[in-house]
Formats: C-alpha cells, structure tokens, sequence
C-alpha cells in the first residue's frame, strides 16, 4: 500500500515540513511520484521511517543517521534488536519513575510514608551530568565554575520558575523560527534584533564571555541538544548556532 505525506504524516506523527527535509537532504525519499507530483511511501520507505525515528530516539544526529542507513552491510534485523536492547534500559527507569509518582501520591495521601531520598529515585543524573561534562571539556574549568553558579541562582526556584523560563524560551524559539522560514538569514537585521532576548535568557543561568556565547551554539547542533529544537524545525539548532556567532561577535 502507497501512502501520500500525509497520510504518512497522520500515521508517523511527523510533520509533513519534516518529510519533506528528509527528502530534500536524501534521508527518506518517496517510494515515486505521483503524475500530480505528490510524494507516495511504501512499505520500505516507513520500515526506513521507523529506523530514522529509532535513532532519533536514540541521540542520533541526522547527518550520522544517513551514514549508518546508507552502509551495505547495514542489518535492519540487528538494527532493531541493538534498538529493543537501549529501550528497555530505558524503560527500567521510566517503570522506577513511575513507582516514585505512586509512592509520592500515597505519602501526600498520608497512606504510606516514604523516605526522602525515595523522592528522587528513578531521576537521571547521569544525563544532567553528561551533557555539563561536554561543557567542561569543551571550555574548561572557568565553564566549571559557570555551572556552579548556574545551579547557585536556580536553587531556590520555584516550579512556576521554571515554566516562567520554559516559557519565555519557548517564544523566542518560535520567534526565531518564524524568521528562519521567512528567509532571513543569521546575519539579518531581523534575526539579530531579537538575539538579546535569548542572552537575556541565558543570563538567568549564566553570563557567557564572547567565545562561550559562540561555543554554546555550536554544542547547541550536537546530538543530545539538537534533538530540543527540532519540534521547532529539523534546522532550527544550526540556524540558532549561526545567529548566536554572528551576535557574538557583534555584540559580546
């Protein structure tokens, strides 16, 4: 059975704007197309989908996703089995989450007591931990100190706090993206008018020196950061490295 973008759109849940990326950089092309021009998927196009979501899933960036799609001796079988293996590690500690909301709910029901360190069972550490080492070793012991005063100003947040700055970070992508898909470029009057606001942002953590500002939007394009901004637009994170180089380099 053939399916157009969108009905592969509904099916998948991923955006048409996206299907049409991956077509353009070679990722996923359509099975053929049609005499209206319409882009129809088979069943090898959504079994290749499916591996795509999986790396995705995964960390995987896209540019090292097409290299591992593309290799002749690429096994899909054991491709799927490697995947299944990641997952259920995974799904350990989703289960251990999910334990820890039920035990919080029956403690503040008053029905069972919970230790205080159960409160936090489950929470991946090593995740937050991963991604400030690659902030370290990438700007050394002074970006050390920076998180140790980011977690400083943070300490005493509220939840509210934190949706206030979820929030505001979420405008500016948006923002951002709009005039990424308008044409502007980086470099533009447009875009550069509303870098501040992401500095602002930042300096609620945070206050980066020029090259810091710049090295962040270059990690900002690395797997695990990347993976943040694509719901905004699969090249939202380079366009957002390239503006904050360009401001950086204005401004800071």
């Amino acid at each position: 059975m053939a399916y157009t973008v969108n009905k592969l759109a509904k099916m998948s849940g991923v955006s048409i704007r996206t299907l049409r990326f991956y077509d353009q950089i070679g990722l996923l092309k359509p099975a053929y197309h049609g005499d209206n021009g319409y882009r129809f998927y088979e069943e090898e196009q959504l079994l290749m989908l499916q591996q795509i979501l999986f790396f995705r899933e995964l960390g995987f960036e896209l540019k090292k996703i097409q290299e591992i799609l593309e290799r002749s001796d690429f096994d899909r079988i054991a491709a799927l089995h490697s995947h299944k293996k990641v997952l259920k590690k995974d799904a350990e500690r989703i289960k251990s989450l999910i334990e820890t909301i039920d035990k919080t709910v029956k403690h503040l029901k008053g029905e069972k007591s919970m230790q205080d360190q159960d409160m936090y069972f489950g929470f991946s550490k090593e995740k937050q931990a991963e991604y400030e080492m690659q902030l370290i070793e990438r700007f050394g012991d002074n970006m050390k100190k920076t998180l140790e005063e980011s977690h400083k100003k943070t300490k005493g947040w509220s939840k509210v706090d934190w949706e206030n700055s979820k929030q505001e970070y979420d405008e500016f992508c948006k923002e951002l993206m709009k005039l990424m898909e308008n044409g502007f470029r980086p470099s533009s009057v447009e875009v550069q008018e509303i870098m501040p606001k992401h500095l602002k942002w930042l300096k609620k953590f945070w206050t980066p020196t020029q090259e810091a500002y710049a090295g962040l939007g270059e990690l900002y394009t690395e797997p695990g950061f990347q993976k943040f901004y694509e719901p905004y637009h699969p090249k939202l994170a380079h366009f957002l490295a390239d503006s904050m180089k360009v401001f950086s380099e204005a401004a800071l």
